[in-house]
Parts: C-alpha cells; structure tokens; sequence
C-alpha cells in the first residue's frame, strides 16, 4: 500500500483544515478510505445508540495538486485506515499560512499518517513541521462494515435556516430541558420546541423551502401544512450544530418513515 498526496492551494488547504475540525468535534475515531479519486472520512457509529453515522467525501482532484496511491490489490485499489479525529485536526491547525502541505503514508515501527508542512519564516526561509499521526490499517474482510450508507425514502425534508442562527437558539433552549421537538412540514415550515411541567417554547421559521422528495407518493398523499415531528437529545443536536466549521450553502433536515 502506497499513499501520497501534496496541497499548495490556500483555499483547498482552509477547506480540508475545516472538514477535519468538523469530524474531530462529532467523533473521537474516524475511517479514512483513500481510492484513487476519492477521500472519504466515515462515521459508523451505532445512530440507534445516539451515535453519529457520517459519510463524507472529497473529490481528490479539487484539494489536491499531486495524489497517488496504491491500494490493498488491483482488485482491491482502496486504503481503509482508522485514526483519532484530534490528531488530525491538531495537525492541520499549525498548516495556517503554510506555503505546502504534504500528507504520506509511512510506517515508523508502526502505520503512521505523515503529514509535513513547509512554513514561510519571517526572514522568508522555509521550515518544515512534520507530525506522525499513529494510524490502525483496517484489513479486508472488515470493509463491507464501512460502505457508503443507503438513504431511504423521507416522510418529510426541509432546508434548515442559517445553522449559526439555530445553534444560537438551541443552546437557549438546552437551559430548560435535555430533548427538543422538531417540527416540519411540506409547506417550508419548521419549529423548534421544548415542553416541560413548567413551560412550552416553540421557536417558528417560515418560507425554510423543501428539496423535492425521491418518491413522488410521498407529497401526493401527505397534507403540506400537516407537521412531521421528532424527538431528540438536544445535545446532540447542539454537538453537530457546534461542530460545522464547513459553512455549507445549504442544509436540509429529513424525517425517515420506517
């Protein structure tokens, strides 16, 4: 197995820097799969259990300027490796700034993600700041646990409003209770709701707007206005509020009917 890939662009740099700071606050251990054209960062926590399940992917050819890389076999041209999310994210934060970053795949008495960057100076010499990220290779047989998760159909999807603005609202609202109920319907409309003994809140937004559902049946036999409700931990919710640093230009919530 092979691995070796260079970023010079700042851009690319700043955007992989904040998909890694994301993942490092959703999850203490993450899969990295490398394939030739892809990086994938995978989540496959049990969600049953309040985990986290995520499925994350890089287009290789938008981040980096040089990538190559081998894989278990021909067959096989893929590189599962699981590493703790800090140590990555601790790594690329000393990569502010930085004129080359350089991430490889080397073993020193045991598998390791180098990752190596070329810092300007302020005499304008270079030094390089080298970081060993221990790594576990994950074999073979155990890939078919980590595949790309299939969605099914949503009862009910909407777009979320601006993720600053609903993390500044949950994290009022965790000082009454420990769940929140979210409400959303067909018609773009969402709230956000605790009910104790003592008092109700309920946060509205209007005009959010819906993705088109994957099944046509879905709105057609479905009242707009009727609200499609869920209960969750709210702090959980305000973990994966917390932890988007990717600034997305949209955002969609979905109610799954099982």
């Amino acid at each position: 197995m092979k691995f070796r890939a260079k970023l010079v662009d700042a851009a690319c740099l700043n955007n992989f820097t904040r998909v890694s700071n994301t993942i490092a606050k959703l999850a203490k251990t993450c899969t990295l799969r490398i394939s030739p054209d892809k990086l994938n960062f995978i989540l496959s926590d049990k969600v049953a259990n309040g985990g986290v399940s995520m499925w994350c992917e890089l287009e290789q050819e938008n981040f980096f300027s040089e990538f190559q890389m081998e894989g278990v076999s021909a067959e096989n041209n893929a590189i599962y490796l699981e590493l703790t999310s800090e140590n990555l994210s601790r790594a690329l934060k000393t990569a502010q700034n930085a004129r080359v970053l350089k991430i490889k795949l080397t073993n020193k008495h045991f598998p390791c993600l180098t990752v190596s960057i070329e810092l300007l100076s302020v005499s304008s010499s270079s030094r390089v700041v080298t970081h060993d990220i221990p790594v576990k290779v994950i074999p073979r047989k155990l890939w078919k646990d980590l595949q790309e998760p299939t969605v099914p159909d949503a009862d009910v999807s909407i777009y979320l409003p601006v993720l600053k603005t609903m993390k500044s609202i949950v994290e009022k609202m965790k000082n009454i209770s420990n769940h929140l109920i979210i409400e959303a319907n067909l018609n773009g409309e969402l709230n956000l709701k605790i009910e104790t003994e003592l008092v109700c809140v309920t946060t509205h937004f209007k005009d959010l707007g819906n993705p088109p559902l994957a099944s046509e049946n879905a709105s057609q036999y479905r009242n707009s206005e009727q609200m499609a409700e869920v209960h969750i931990d709210i702090r959980k919710l305000l973990q994966f509020l917390a932890g988007q640093q990717v600034n997305p230009t949209k955002a969609t919530c979905s109610k799954f009917a099982f």
